[in-house]
């Protein structure tokens, strides 16, 4: 399964455009403190949202062990390939540390969902997520991963991996990295050629030398 592209068509998407949409709003720390220092733009953010940024910046959400895992799972989410780096290259580990301040309804799901994975596999490995072999991570991540296929009693998993999912894609496509990875260039200036001669000859139509040589005038310039 090509994990990358299946996450473009989620964050793509319409399953997604709502998460994509509001996360959007939020960027990590670091890039929001480039927002407030820029020199080119010292009023970027209102004093209110200064203070708020602040205020999240200055709290401390996920334990060690816990970040421990988020970027383990981010990184099983969208691994490296030959396009670009894995999640956490992507600094995808401090955007969700970030969101679930930022968005406190999220600290629930994600705590006690880290919490339930740990369990699990300790029942399963003897051991947390973290310091379970890369074989027995996929496992556990193969067992929640595909709704459609989990058991019932991996249901609370798969409502949290789904979570996870989402944050991961968002945070990953939302990146300097992920917009790179997706080939999005934005609106650039483009240069028209003209009217196919195919379809100038269909309506028998033809450009005037006048317009042939204001043409090429055009392109040398450009």
């Amino acid at each position: 399964m090509d994990r990358r592209e299946s996450f473009k068509a989620i964050v793509l998407g319409t399953v997604s455009s709502v998460l994509l949409l509001d996360s959007c709003n939020s960027k990590t720390d670091e890039q929001l403190v480039e927002v407030i220092e820029s020199p080119e733009s010292p009023k970027g953010m209102m004093p209110e949202e200064i203070a708020r940024l602040e205020e999240v910046k200055s709290k401390t959400f996920f334990s060690k062990e816990e970040m421990a895992t988020v970027t383990l799972l981010a990184n099983i989410i969208i691994p490296e390939d030959e396009v670009s780096g894995n999640a956490s290259d992507a600094g995808v580990p401090d955007f969700i540390e970030f969101i679930v301040k930022d968005k406190p309804e999220h600290q629930t799901p994600m705590r006690s969902g880290l919490k339930w994975l740990d369990i699990q596999c300790m029942n399963r490995y003897n051991k947390p997520f973290r310091e379970a072999s890369e074989k027995q991570q996929l496992e556990m991540v193969d067992a929640i991963a595909y709704p459609e296929k989990a058991k019932p009693e991996m249901k609370k998993g798969v409502a949290f991996f789904n979570l996870m999912r989402n944050l991961t894609a968002t945070g990953f496509f939302t990146s300097e990295m992920g917009v790179k990875d997706l080939g999005y260039q934005g609106n650039r200036p483009n240069q028209w050629n003209g009217v196919p001669e195919e379809v100038l000859k269909q309506h028998n139509l033809a450009y005037t030398e006048k317009e042939l040589k204001e043409c090429i005038r055009y392109n040398v310039s450009a």
